[in-house]
């Protein structure tokens, strides 16, 4: 029964009791179906149900988002994927839908990360994805419906445990939103700004042209940023994130962990990788780690004796040269910044990982060195004006 206030175990941590959500006017604009929704996980929850609303409002597809400490470890459009990009995703196993491809996707761009995840979902959640999220560590998940069978298999999760959200998919936000701090509160106006294709109408480099398919990766990219911990920078390819640099204090290691989680997203399409022999019983959760490891040219002795215990063959590991030759395959990329980029290191950086697109604000007083920069690797970059700071 809809309900101005649900009581919480605690709060962030578990000594912090008492705790509960509520709302002053109205009901709350969800629903809990199955287990019991805590502190961070609302947090997660209520980001990232932003986040897929809006991904789907602007681009006319179902969206998916794979949260983790109120930020998104992935988000993505239901784009159809690969055969390579499926056994990535360790889904080749299944039938899938839009929505349940949505999820594959934002659940595979980063899975080290996506484990033990909080789900979005922009479309009410089918058979075919409540089969993944069956099979995958996860904390919950939120959607503006369930079909009868699929809310069925997903009360039976974890002994019933698995929390379970129903969204009012037509619920909008008071214009002022507040926050408390220190027992201070701050006020400000929520930020609802549109991002759409026009945002990126200012192309500052001596290439011009954004095709279609990376002005969808543009608006991927910018509006995960708008739920991103900052200092944040987001990688987007096919309908996808593939890397997400959260929380940093500064840009270029923003852009440092984007790309190299950007790096691993493809590498783990790589032939060797699709093709590797895991130990007989070995969980999905450590194949996980087996292929982050695989790319791990500095394990002691003893982590790598672990690791080989991971695969019925041991594989041989791809040189630096073998590597680059099959990054070099993708380009492309969309890269988008929450913030200006106040030297070139970024771009530097992300022309290694593909980047033929760049959005950012705009406004630093070295803008005509990442001019250069960009023009120098024939990337196209748009100055939005607009900075998306989220704390």
């Amino acid at each position: 029964m809809p309900s101005n206030e649900l009581m919480l175990r605690y709060g962030m941590n578990p000594h912090q009791k008492p705790a509960r959500v509520y709302v002053e006017q109205g009901d709350l604009p969800f629903e809990v179906l199955s287990g019991n929704p805590g502190y961070i996980n609302l947090l997660d929850a209520l980001n990232a149900w932003q986040l897929v609303r809006e991904l789907a409002q602007a681009t006319g597809l179902p969206a998916a988002a794979s949260f983790k400490h109120v930020s998104p470890a992935g988000a993505a459009l239901g784009v159809e994927l690969s055969p390579e990009e499926r056994v990535a995703c360790f889904v080749e196993d299944l039938e899938l839908s839009s929505i349940a491809t949505a999820y594959a996707r934002a659940r595979g761009a980063d899975r080290m990360s996506s484990f033990g995840d909080w789900i979005a979902l922009s479309e009410p959640c089918d058979v075919a994805t409540a089969r993944i999220i069956r099979r995958e560590v996860s904390d919950g998940v939120i959607a503006p419906d369930y079909e009868p069978r699929a809310l069925e298999m997903l009360r039976k999760k974890r002994d019933g445990g698995y929390r379970v959200l129903r969204i009012d998919r037509d619920y909008e936000p008071a214009e002022i939103e507040r926050r408390q701090v220190f027992g201070v509160t701050l006020e400000q106006r929520r930020n609802d700004v549109a991002i759409t294709p026009d945002l990126f109408a200012n192309r500052v480099t001596a290439r011009q042209e954004i095709p279609a398919d990376a002005m969808r990766d543009l608006l991927v990219a910018t509006i995960t940023l708008r739920y991103t911990q900052s200092n944040s920078v987001c990688f987007a390819y096919n309908g996808q994130t593939t890397g997400v640099g959260a929380g940093q204090q500064s840009r270029v290691h923003c852009t440092r962990l984007a790309a190299n989680k950007s790096d691993l997203w493809f590498l783990r399409q790589h032939p060797v990788v699709l093709s590797l022999q895991f130990a007989e019983g070995l969980p999905r959760a450590q194949r996980n780690n087996a292929i982050d490891l695989f790319f791990n040219d500095e394990l002691t002795p003893a982590e790598q004796v672990a690791w080989e215990k991971s695969f019925a063959v041991v594989p041989e590991r791809l040189t630096p040269e073998a590597k680059a030759d099959w990054l070099a395959r993708f380009g492309g990329v969309a890269l988008s910044s929450d913030a200006f980029f106040p030297f070139r290191d970024s771009i530097d950086r992300a022309q290694r990982s593909g980047v033929g697109y760049v959005a950012q604000p705009g406004g630093s007083v070295n803008d005509q060195d990442v001019i250069a920069a960009c023009n120098e690797y024939d990337m196209v970059m748009a100055f939005t004006g607009l900075r998306l700071f989220h704390h």
